[in-house]
């Protein structure tokens, strides 16, 4: 499984031709007590860089965008219940949804675990 990262925070893990999307580490510290998240319904299909999730914290809403394209196969249901997973595990538990890559080249695109870390260190 190999993850990759966008210069917007989103990360994505690629195994096989699924993807599971989620926030960074940094990202979840800049948006504070997460209190909501809105994710894609199964079977919608997204496109790289639309908006396909929404989170909300004490601070700000935030638009989550898809890192790659591909087809929803399914929403963390866990976080209608407990969106404070995206806080305590951001990079785990807290996934937002999990997708079939429609063009696994896209990652190609993206920054791999080093990259992202020297990005988030000049910010």
């Amino acid at each position: 499984m190999s993850r990759y990262y966008t210069e917007d925070h989103e990360w994505v893990d690629v195994d096989g031709d699924i993807g599971t999307v989620g926030i960074s580490e940094y990202a979840q510290g800049q948006l504070g007590d997460i209190v909501f998240v809105d994710v894609p319904e199964d079977g919608k299909s997204v496109t790289k860089g639309d908006e396909a999730a929404v989170v909300e914290s004490v601070k700000a809403a935030s638009d989550v965008y898809s890192p790659v394209s591909g087809t929803v196969l399914e929403g963390n249901s866990a976080l209608a219940d407990t969106p404070g997973l995206v806080n305590e595990d951001p990079e785990g538990d807290g996934w937002f949804y999990k997708l079939t890559l429609s063009d696994p080249s896209e990652v190609e695109d993206l920054m791999d675990e080093a990259a992202y870390e020297a990005f988030v260190a000049k910010l």
